[in-house]
C-alpha cells in the first residue's frame, strides 16, 4: 500500500509538471506568432495614397518631335507626378479667365459636402459683370454644393462662382486670398487670385505649369472627376429655381458631336475674355497613362481644342507608364537607408506603413524598366502620418515619388507619436497578458489534478485504515475464541 501510495503522488507531480511546461509553451508559440504577424504587417500597401509633384522636368532622356501650337503658354505634365513632358513659357505669367473655376470647385469640393444647400443672394446674382456667363439662376434660388458645381463646371457660371464663394468664405474678397493661400500650398509660384470666376483683375494672374498643379490636385476627388467630365446636367425647376435649367458642357474636345471631339479627353474646363483670350485645361487618359494639358492665351477656341489634341497626342506615343513598386520591399528599402540610425529603423519597420503599390512614372516606350531605382527618404509629417517617400530615380534624376503613410489614430500609431517603443507598447503587453491566461489554465488544470489525486490518496488512506480496522477486529475475535 505505500508503494501505491509513493506511486501515485508521483505522478501527480510529473502530470503536473507537464502541464506546466505545455502552458509555457504554448506561450511563446503565442509570442512568436505575434511577432511574425506584425512583422508580415510591416509593408501593407494601399491601393490609394498622397502623391508629391517633384517640378522637374522630364527625367528619362529629352523628348523629341513635339507639334508646334498657336497657344503662347503651355504644359503638358503627368497627372500623377506633376513630371512635365512639355512646356512653352510654362511659368510666364497669363490671365486664366474661367479656368480659374477649377480652384473654385477644388475649394468646394475640399470643404464642403455635396448636400450642403447654397442660397444665391443679390450680390452673388447681380454682382457680376453684364453679359458674361451664368446658367440664369434667380436671386433666393437655394442650390445643392452639387447643383451649384455642375453650373460652374459646365456652362462657367459666374453666379455659381460667387455664391460659392460666399458660402465658404462670407465674400468672394476673402475666398480669393484662400485661392491663393491654397495654390501656394500646391506649390504654385506664380499665381494670384482676385475673384472666384476669373474675370479680368490685372492682379488675377497664374502659370500654365501652376494650373496644371491646381488640375492636378482637383483631379484627386471623384466628385470632380464626375462634374468635370459630365456633357449635359438639369437643374430642375423647384420652389426656388423658377425654371428648369438645362447645362451643356462648353468644352467642346468632351462632345462626340463636336469636330474638336478628342477621344480620349476625360474631363476639360474653357476659358475666355478678351484680355486673356482663350484658355483650356484638359486631362486626358490613354491605356495606363493619364496627362494633362493647360493652355493659356490661344487665338481662337478652336485652335486651343487642336493644340490640346496635337499636343495630347505627341505625348501618348512618346511615353508609357511602369509601375516600379509591385514586388518593392518597404523593409528592404528603409534597412538600405544609411542615414537611418539603428534605434529609428527598428520603430519605424515595426509601424504598419502603407504605400501605393500602383504607383507608375512615365518613360520613354524605349526605355529600359530595369534602370529605374527605388529609394525610401525618411521625411516625416507627424500631423499627417507621413512617414517618408518611396523615390523613383534614373542616373539620378528624380521621376517620381510616393508617400509612405501610418495611421496615426491606431493603437501602433499613438503609441509611435508618444515616442514610445512599440514592441514594450503592442507587443510585450499583449503577449504577457496571454501568457498570463495560459498560465492561469495551466495552473487551474493541474490544481484539479492534485484536487482529484489528493481525493484518491485520501480514499485510499481511509480504505487502508478500513483495512487495518478490520484486521485488529479479527486478531481480538480470534484471542477470544482461543
Amino acid at each position: 500500500m505505500k508503494r501505491l501510495f509513493t506511486f501515485i503522488l508521483t505522478l501527480a507531480m510529473a502530470f503536473s509538471f507537464c502541464v506546466n511546461s505545455l502552458a509555457a509553451a504554448a506561450t511563446t508559440t503565442t509570442a512568436t506568432e505575434t511577432t511574425a504577424t506584425t512583422a508580415a504587417t510591416t509593408e501593407t500597401s494601399a491601393d490609394t495614397s498622397n502623391t508629391q509633384a517633384t517640378g522637374a522636368s522630364y527625367g528619362t532622356s529629352k523628348l523629341s518631335g513635339a507639334p508646334d501650337i498657336v497657344a503662347e503658354s503651355a504644359v503638358v505634365m503627368d497627372a500623377g507626378t506633376g513630371t512635365v513632358l512639355y512646356g512653352k513659357e510654362a511659368s510666364t505669367k497669363r490671365y486664366p479667365a474661367s479656368i480659374t473655376k477649377v480652384m473654385t470647385a477644388l475649394l468646394a469640393v475640399e470643404n464642403c459636402n455635396m448636400s450642403d444647400i447654397i442660397t444665391y443672394s443679390n450680390a452673388a446674382v447681380n454682382g457680376i459683370e453684364a453679359g458674361s456667363s451664368t446658367a440664369g439662376i434667380n436671386v433666393g434660388a437655394k442650390l445643392t454644393v452639387e447643383d451649384s458645381l455642375y453650373a460652374l463646371m459646365l456652362v462657367s457660371a459666374n453666379e455659381a462662382a460667387a455664391a460659392i464663394a460666399e458660402h465658404i468664405s462670407g465674400s468672394t474678397t476673402e475666398f480669393a486670398k484662400l485661392m491663393t493661400k491654397r495654390a501656394k500650398e500646391l506649390g504654385c509660384k506664380n499665381t494670384q487670385f482676385k475673384n472666384p470666376h476669373g474675370l479680368p483683375d490685372e492682379e488675377h494672374y497664374t502659370t500654365a505649369y501652376d494650373m496644371g498643379l491646381i488640375l492636378k490636385e482637383a483631379m484627386k476627388h471623384p466628385e470632380f472627376r464626375k462634374i468635370a467630365g459630365t456633357i449635359s446636367y438639369t437643374l430642375k425647376k423647384s420652389d426656388s429655381l423658377t425654371d428648369t435649367l438645362e447645362l451643356w458642357n462648353h468644352a467642346k474636345i468632351l462632345r462626340q458631336n463636336s469636330d474638336y471631339y478628342y477621344e480620349y479627353a476625360k474631363g476639360a474646363k474653357t476659358g475666355f475674355t478678351q484680355v486673356a483670350l482663350n484658355t483650356l485645361v484638359t486631362y486626358a487618359k490613354k491605356d495606363n497613362v493619364e496627362l494633362i494639358c493647360v493652355i493659356l492665351k490661344d487665338h481662337g477656341a478652336d485652335k486651343s481644342y487642336t493644340d490640346t489634341a496635337n499636343l495630347f497626342k505627341w505625348a501618348f506615343n512618346q511615353v508609357k507608364a511602369v509601375t516600379p513598386l509591385t514586388n518593392f520591399s518597404l523593409k528592404t528599402a528603409m534597412t538600405e537607408n544609411s542615414s537611418i540610425d539603428s534605434a529609428k529603423l527598428d520603430q519605424i519597420q515595426l509601424l504598419n506603413s502603407s504605400y501605393d503599390t500602383n504607383f507608375s512614372v512615365l518613360v520613354k516606350k524605349d526605355f529600359d524598366e530595369s534602370t529605374l531605382k527605388t529609394a525610401f527618404k525618411l521625411d516625416e509629417d507627424k500631423k499627417t502620418g507621413r512617414l517618408g517617400y518611396i523615390i523613383i530615380s534614373c542616373d539620378d534624376k528624380e521621376l517620381g515619388r510616393t508617400e509612405v503613410t501610418y495611421d496615426i489614430t491606431s493603437k501602433q500609431g499613438k503609441a509611435y507619436l508618444e515616442g514610445k517603443t512599440l514592441d514594450d507598447n503592442l507587443k510585450t503587453a499583449p503577449v504577457a497578458s496571454k501568457r498570463k491566461e495560459a498560465i492561469h489554465k495551466g495552473i487551474s488544470f493541474s490544481l484539479r489534478i492534485l484536487i482529484a489525486v489528493i481525493l484518491i490518496i485520501l480514499i485510499m488512506h481511509m480504505i487502508h485504515r478500513h483495512e487495518l480496522e478490520k484486521r485488529r477486529k479479527e486478531r481480538i475475535s480470534h484471542r477470544k475464541k482461543s
